[in-house]
């Protein structure tokens, strides 16, 4: 078949219905079709990768990718949606079914709760913890994908389960029982509306993988011969999820009716977990998905976001790029490719820290099946089935939450928790300040960043245990998030700690965000008691130093729109405060240090006075504060010089706020108040002590 024919074959087999016009495919396990019939390269397939392609083949190449994704969004048009109300018509009239079901849902979890009980009755619950774990495994496996996915969930929370369960559990994010081949390629034909072979021109004999709803085939695509993965969906899940969730949300109206300790709202949080179990039916949606998360980012070198293909992409078979590489949980095999796993947890980090504090849209299973290492070092994100997104407001509360934390200032802590949507605003935060107290203070006699996340976790539990908290869907997908990527970290060093790695994008934020929420949250974090806090400062710029993307000069204009603001004038006060006393500190300082570097025979002869060395009029502690002062505001000049992005330019937005009639004012309240201290000084030098006085000699 030539390409003429090729180009006929193609949108034709797209247009008919399922099966119509096309022969049987083999049934044969492994499908070998044709040589590929046309040699067409990945470049020419993306948008913006053509080489040596002209604008209007790279506007001819996206308008065929909408057009293609359109027509998969129209194969998918009938894909489900999750609703309750739907569901409670569907199952509510077919008792039979429900009660089997039932039946046999409180069996398998029943025999699992009846062997804990008898080993507690034994006082075998440690001994057996292994076998248990297993059990557990092995029945959320029997009871299906539902079942599975609550597991897969379970396994990233170490705040819930011991180490061997949630060992045992992560299994269940690839170890899974498949369904038959013949099945699988049977779908893809309904859904596609082509035979296999005119698809793939080879395709493996077996899944590769089996996820909790479909499994995954390598392939080689007809037209191109462009290695893929294409994941088929099991067939029945959308009745045996609808069915679960029918009866799991009837047990959350139970517990909301009659557990009165827990607070949080369980038919919502059961709502929010099938929507998105429901979302992941829905394969032209995670195309879509992947298709925003590499706009996202994968602009950063070392992130890798396979493409998708949209002609052979459906509600239930999905088409992507195949990506070659190692999981993220596999340490000796990345380790043999001379690569570190901790380069690439913390490459996650930073990209996760992307996706939940800069964009808000961020992947919320990231479990290791889900992150491969690639030979080249990058770290490939798969499997955008389950999404989320932090509300914007929730964004700066969280790294305010952090600031606030560092700063020890639980009251503020305690009213981030109306900008997270943790309590309502007619919540009173008051009794909350002492359990926040009594856990951060223990918690914080180290470093923030020498904290584990999961002890912030677990303790922020505790505390969320106590009052009538509303945990958002959101955060707690943040926090297994985290977790999942601290607890690969912490197989390779046991000492990683995931705020210390976090920290760099913090201090970056917290530097060059216009943002007015981060602006106040800089202020309380540099000033305290009307003093600025030099050493802070110093800090932040090493760490945010640290960030990539860190610019020196953006760090200027946010503070500097803050300082000539109409709410600023307390800020200005302080600042000019300030000001006056670091100006002070570098003159006087320099005069110190230039006065020690004169010979003693010169230093006789010109400042003897009553044949006894001059005497500056200062005391000890003064003068080393002076001096530490003087050398801190040297460190952060030299800290900004030496940033890789260091430019000249960055004194510019000074030099035109300087023209400013606010700042002109600042300026000459600056200038007077040095001139004040520098005349007292020399006037006290003057009129100094006699010698023998108690003043310090230099």
């Amino acid at each position: 078949m030539n390409s003429a024919t090729l180009s006929v074959v193609g949108p034709t087999c797209w247009g008919q219905s399922p099966r119509r016009g096309c022969p049987s495919p083999p049934r044969a396990a492994l499908v070998e079709a044709r040589a590929p019939i046309e040699e067409v390269t990945l470049a020419r397939l993306r948008d913006s990768s053509s080489a040596g392609a002209g604008p209007s083949s790279t506007s001819r190449h996206r308008a065929d990718d909408m057009q293609a994704e359109a027509a998969a969004m129209a194969r998918a048009a009938n894909a489900s949606v999750y609703s309750a109300d739907l569901l409670s018509t569907k199952y509510g009239s077919r008792p039979i079914r429900v009660a089997q079901r039932a039946l046999e849902i409180s069996a398998g979890l029943g025999s699992f709760a009846f062997t804990l009980w008898l080993d507690q009755l034994r006082g075998q619950l440690d001994q057996n913890q292994r076998q248990r774990a297993v059990h557990l495994r092995n029945t959320l496996t029997r009871l299906g994908p539902t079942f599975v996915k609550i597991g897969q969930g379970l396994s990233t929370r170490p705040d819930l389960c011991p180490p061997l369960y949630i060992q045992e559990l992560s299994q269940l994010q690839d170890a899974l029982p498949t369904f038959p081949d013949a099945e699988a390629f049977s779908c893809i034909e309904r859904e596609l509306g082509c035979t296999l072979d005119s698809v793939y021109s080879s395709i493996s004999a077996s899944p590769i993988a089996a996820a909790s709803l479909g499994q995954v085939y390598k392939a080689q695509l007809s037209y191109s011969s462009q290695v893929v993965a294409v994941k088929v969906q099991r067939p029945g899940i959308e009745e045996a999820i609808g069915l679960d969730f029918y009866l799991i949300r009837g047990l959350g109206s139970l517990i909301n009716k009659y557990v009165r300790f827990i607070t949080s709202d369980v038919v919502a949080l059961i709502d929010e977990f099938a929507r998105r179990v429901y979302q992941e039916l829905n394969y032209v949606q995670e195309g879509q998905n992947a298709r925003r998360f590499k706009k996202l980012y994968a602009d950063k070198a070392d992130v890798l976001v396979p493409d998708i293909f949209w002609n052979y992409t459906s509600g239930k078979v999905l088409t992507m790029e195949w990506v070659e590489g190692v999981k993220l949980s596999e340490q000796e095999a990345i380790e043999r490719q001379g690569l570190k796993v901790l380069d690439l947890v913390n490459t996650g980090i930073q990209c996760s820290l992307r996706q939940l504090l800069e964009y808000g849209y961020f992947h919320a299973d990231p479990h290791p099946g889900n992150l491969l290492a690639t030979p080249d070092g990058k770290l490939a994100f798969l499997d955008f089935g389950m999404m989320s997104e932090t509300p914007e407001q929730a964004r700066s509360a969280i790294i305010g939450h952090v600031v606030h934390m560092v700063n020890r200032d639980y009251e503020a802590m305690a009213r981030d928790y109306y900008a997270l949507d943790f309590l309502p605003p007619d919540v009173d935060v008051a009794p909350i300040v002492p359990a926040l107290r009594n856990f951060f203070d223990d918690a914080l006699n180290s470093t923030v960043s020498e904290l584990n996340f999961k002890t912030i976790v677990d303790g922020l539990g505790a505390v969320l245990y106590q009052y009538p908290f509303n945990v958002p869907a959101y955060y707690a997908l943040i926090l297994r998030s985290l977790t999942v990527l601290e607890g690969l970290a912490l197989y390779a060093d046991p000492n990683f700690k995931v705020l210390a790695a976090s920290y760099p994008y913090f201090a970056k934020r917290l530097l060059t965000d216009p943002n007015p929420y981060l602006r106040d949250a800089l202020i309380e974090l540099l000033f305290k008691d009307g003093r600025f806090r030099w050493n802070r400062l110093e800090n932040l710029l090493v760490q945010g130093r640290k960030d990539r993307d860190f610019n020196a000069k953006d760090a200027l204009q946010p503070v500097l729109k803050l300082l000539l603001g109409p709410d600023g004038e307390v800020l200005r006060n302080l600042v000019i405060k300030e000001a006056i006393q670091v100006t002070e500190a570098v003159v006087v300082g320099s005069v110190i240090e230039s006065y020690k570097l004169v010979p003693d025979f010169i230093r006789n002869l010109i400042f003897n006075v009553n044949g006894t060395t001059s005497q500056f009029v200062m005391n000890s502690a003064e003068q080393e504060s002076m001096m530490e002062l003087r050398a801190q505001v040297f460190r952060i000049w030299e800290l900004l010089q030496s940033s890789d992005n260091f430019d000249p330019s960055i004194l510019q937005p000074i030099l035109q706020v300087l023209q400013e009639p606010e700042a002109r004012q600042i300026g000459g309240r600056v200038a007077g108040g040095i001139t004040q201290r520098l005349a007292a000084r020399l006037l006290q030098q003057v009129l100094r002590d006699p010698p023998g006085s108690t003043s310090t000699t230099l």
